[in-house]
């Protein structure tokens, strides 16, 4: 299975942000043990960099770059794709380029916590917590 991860998941793991570090950090450890396989929007690493190098240390912000980098597909978007994503009815553009990176990489979910930004995916989009019932009530084989 395959998942594409909005920036806010990676974020509460980065940078421990409660109450939602666990239910992030279980679904990103599914991906570092090669559970399920996924995906970071390319658009979404300088953003991560960002914000993880303004609340912590350099070494705090290449480390988390050096994590996705290692176990993280990145989802890039060409001229099409990003047309692709103008195209979606989603309130912020963001939300339809994670979108589209979902759909372009044959994502099964995106897994985020503003699930409601994404009513009008082409890929459903879950939490953390949601995803987790769903992998633990059905594991990918």
């Amino acid at each position: 299975m395959k998942v594409t991860l909005d920036t806010n998941v990676a974020l509460d793991v980065f940078q421990r942000r409660e109450p939602h570090y666990a239910a992030s950090a279980q679904v990103m450890g599914l991906v570092v043990t090669g559970a399920i396989r996924g995906v970071f929007p390319a658009h979404a690493l300088t953003t991560l960099y960002y914000l993880v190098r303004k609340h912590a240390a350099r070494p705090d912000a290449e480390a988390a770059m050096e994590q996705v980098l290692r176990h993280f597909e990145i989802g890039n978007l060409d001229a099409a794709g990003w047309q692709a994503a103008r195209s979606l009815d989603l309130a912020e553009h963001e939300d339809a380029v994670v979108a589209t990176v979902a759909e372009r990489t044959d994502s099964a979910y995106v897994v985020t916590r503003n699930v409601g930004d994404f009513a009008g995916s082409r890929r459903p989009a879950v939490t953390p917590t949601d995803f987790l019932n769903l992998y633990s009530a059905r594991p990918p084989r």
